[in-house]
């Protein structure tokens, strides 16, 4: 399957929510939508992204842009994620991996000198009509930047948020 890329019709899905209800793509439509996908529930790295998108939604709500966070991971692990986080956007569960791998992030990984497959952190921005208009693969929670002198953290949240506002 050929690499997703930005300008491309960005491929449906359909996964089940802690809600018990089914989320596709069509239910986003009219509106921008922020599609991350990210390894596991409850890991240092992913719970901070989660934070990140969290502390953020009021502003990406209005952007005019939802969030959407997926995973291989179950509903129930989903619901207890959520809740215990108290996350305040979607998240869906992929654990037969049919929009990871339709989104091209399932993908090989190596972590000391182990080969296994596993989801690459990526974020797909897609605008009211349904096109993928921006993508952040292979993304760092957060990264340190250097301004003035002083070094600073910015989220991924951040970088996202401004080409939400942006679109």
């Amino acid at each position: 399957m050929p690499e997703l890329t930005e300008g491309a019709a960005a491929p449906d899905f359909s996964l089940p929510s802690c809600d018990d209800e089914a989320v596709s793509l069509a239910d986003f439509a009219g509106r921008k939508l922020v599609l991350y996908f990210y390894p596991k529930d409850d890991t240092p790295g992913c719970t901070k992204e989660a934070q990140d998108f969290r502390d953020r939604l009021a502003d990406f709500e209005a952007a005019g842009a939802a969030v959407v966070g997926v995973s291989p991971d179950t509903v129930r692990r989903h619901c207890r994620f959520r809740d215990k986080h108290g996350l305040n956007f979607t998240l869906l569960a992929d654990p037969e991996r049919r929009a990871l791998e339709a989104y091209g992030v399932w993908v090989e990984k190596k972590n000391y000198g182990r080969t296994y497959m596993g989801v690459s952190r990526s974020t797909f921005l897609i605008d009211a009509q349904g096109v993928i208009r921006r993508i952040w693969r292979g993304v760092r929670v957060r990264r340190r930047l250097s301004r003035g002198g002083e070094k600073v953290e910015r989220a991924h949240a951040e970088d996202v948020l401004d080409a939400a506002r942006a679109l």
